[in-house]
C-alpha cells in the first residue's frame, strides 16, 4: 500500500481517507487506468469502506469528493473495475454516483477460492467527450 500510495501521490492524483468519530472507516483514490499517454484523461477508482462502517454513506461521500477533484484536474473518465460480480454494494454504489456498466470479463480473475468475473463500470468527468482534453493528462514517465 505505500508503493501504491506513493505513485498515485507522485502522479498528482487524489487519495482521500474518511473517518467516523476520530475511527478509521474508508478510503478512495484516482488511479491511472493505464500507463500510456492516450489515456491519461482516464482514471480508475478505488474505494474500501470498513466492513463496520458499511452502509452508512461513507462510500458515496468518498466516491463524490474523488470525482470532484477529478473533475478539477480536468480528468475526462473514471472507470470502475469491480473484481467480482457478486459484489452488489459496489455495484450500487457506483450506479447512484452516475455510473453506468461498460462491459465485463468473465472468470477473470480467482479471490476466494473461485473465478470471479470483473464488472467494468463507466462515468464521464466534467466536460467528458464533449471537447478535446486541455494540458496533457497524466505524467506518464516515458509513456
Amino acid at each position: 500500500m505505500t508503493g501504491r500510495f506513493a505513485r498515485i501521490r507522485d502522479l498528482g492524483l487524489p487519495w482521500l481517507t474518511a473517518g467516523i468519530d476520530g475511527v478509521f472507516a474508508g478510503y478512495a483514490y484516482a488511479g491511472p487506468f493505464r500507463m500510456r499517454a492516450g489515456y491519461g484523461w482516464l482514471v480508475e477508482d478505488s474505494v474500501y469502506v470498513e466492513p463496520d462502517h458499511q452502509g452508512r454513506g461513507v462510500g458515496a461521500a468518498l466516491l463524490n469528493a474523488l470525482i470532484t477533484r477529478c473533475e478539477a484536474m480536468d480528468l475526462r473518465q473514471m472507470v470502475a473495475v469491480i473484481g467480482d460480480a457478486e459484489n452488489t454494494g459496489s455495484i450500487r454504489l457506483h450506479e447512484r454516483c452516475g455510473f453506468t456498466h461498460a462491459g465485463a470479463f468473465r472468470a477473470a480473475g480467482w479471490k476466494l477460492d473461485g473465478w470471479r468475473d470483473v464488472i467494468f463500470m463507466q462515468r464521464a468527468l466534467g466536460a467528458g467527450d464533449g471537447e478535446p482534453p486541455t494540458g496533457d493528462g497524466l505524467p506518464f514517465i516515458g509513456a
